[in-house]
């Protein structure tokens, strides 16, 4: 398996309108891993277009609990399970996501009994190992993960990774405001992806969302990167290249 990095979602904020890319979910494979950041909308099916079989996830890490980045988690495993997932598979993210892990198995408490009792499948819930997400890293064979608290208010536990292997690194900023320390986090990675907002188009995009008010705007404007930063922190860092990612607005 060659290294690799694809964008399955690169849409910002979780509502889809036709004509939109699905929001945000990225596969790294690297060292021979097959690896999962978020899991917004959509995931299950971007993973099989790009000839991933659910069953071959080694990890998953969710960067936040905004829903665009973990709405499909639960399915995403579910729909593993059915496709033949005898294994756990481990997934690291901010405290919270337990708690969506359990409403979600309660929520599909009577399929996944009767699957179990009519089909002979293992149980669900023994399936994912979840983790708590914090700057401490991790090792996963030849790979090393970095976690980098981001500036994403008002939610506190929100990540940028770096994912080093040797011959390749990968910097995904996550969900952030511009951040100088992006610039030490980032160099020299052969991959940065950082998300982009362009700035011009948030009066327009807030009122098309018509079921907000102006707390939407100002939560854009504190909590995203303009698209100019994103290239200026990867000029600075050196990065041999730079993906725009979470596009606010797609459009």
């Amino acid at each position: 398996m060659n290294d690799s990095v694809t964008l399955l979602g690169t849409k910002g904020g979780p509502a889809i309108r036709p004509g939109t890319p699905m929001p945000t979910a990225i596969l790294v494979r690297m060292a021979g891993r097959t690896i999962l950041v978020d899991a917004g909308l959509g995931v299950a099916r971007g993973l099989c277009d790009a000839g991933v079989a659910l069953t071959d996830i080694d990890a998953i890490v969710i960067t936040h609990l905004h829903s665009d980045h973990y709405l499909e988690l639960g399915p995403l495993l579910h729909t593993a399970w059915t496709a033949g997932l005898k294994r756990p598979v481990p997934i690291w993210g901010p405290s919270g996501l337990e708690a969506y892990w359990q409403g979600f198995l309660a929520s599909m408490a009577f399929d996944i009994a009767l699957r179990i009792r009519d089909e002979g499948r293992p149980d669900l819930a023994e399936l994912a190992e979840l983790h708590r997400l914090t700057t401490d890293g991790l090792t996963w064979g030849e790979i090393t993960v970095r976690a980098m608290k981001n500036v994403h208010p008002p939610i506190e536990e929100s990540f940028a990774l770096r994912l080093d292997a040797p011959g390749a690194s990968v910097v995904l900023s996550g969900d952030t405001a511009a951040m100088s320390e992006m610039v030490a986090f980032a160099r020299g990675a052969d991959l940065l992806v950082h998300e982009a907002m362009l700035t011009a188009g948030v009066d327009a995009l807030c009122a098309r969302v018509g079921n907000g008010d102006d707390r939407l705007k100002v939560h854009l404007h504190r909590s995203h990167t303009p698209a100019a930063e994103a290239g200026r922190i990867a000029a600075e860092a050196g990065v041999k290249a730079l993906a725009l990612n979470h596009l606010v607005p797609v459009d």
